[in-house]
């Protein structure tokens, strides 16, 4: 259930993160590590690891980018995010906003700077343009962390009001 869960969380992140509606750069945004950072703080290291292989080499086949820089930029935020869950208490928006925005701010600076070896160029970062990257990024996703939490709560209410 995990599994399927988290797979439709990447599936409608890269269908959103790619469609017209988020314009040709996703408006900065990358739902794709929200839906990491997210299943890493749900279901642990491993699963934050797992969560963001997949996601990023999906995103990877469906840029124009080198396939796997994204994977392993995703995959170490992944883990470091699960890893940092289990290990403190990560279950109040405050302390998620912050796991998010410096899994952004690593997932930039991992990104970046593979592309920078690869490439043999130096290692200019475009450190404006990846702080609102990053932001964004955190802000946008911990309101969606915030209403992931309450759908369940939500339905559950709704459910006991009618009585079934």
């Amino acid at each position: 259930m995990k599994g399927a869960m988290v797979g439709l969380a990447i599936i409608a992140a890269l269908a959103l993160q790619t469609s017209p509606f988020f314009g040709r750069n996703g408006a900065g945004i990358d739902l794709v590590l929200v839906v990491v950072v997210w299943a890493a703080l749900q279901f642990g290291p491993a699963a934050g690891l797992l969560t963001g292989a997949a996601a990023g080499l999906a995103q990877d086949v469906l840029s124009a980018g080198i396939i796997g820089v994204g994977g392993f930029s995703k995959t170490l935020v992944g883990f470091g995010a699960g890893a940092v869950g289990s290990q403190f208490i990560v279950a109040n928006a405050p302390t998620r906003f912050v796991v998010l925005l410096v899994g952004a701010v690593v997932n930039e600076l991992v990104f970046l700077g593979l592309y920078a070896a690869i490439e043999q160029r130096g290692f200019d970062m475009p450190w404006r343009q990846a702080g609102a990257r990053a932001l964004a990024t955190a802000v946008v996703g911990i309101v969606l962390m915030i209403a992931s939490n309450a759908i369940p709560a939500f339905l559950t209410r709704r459910r006991l009001r009618r009585g079934y």
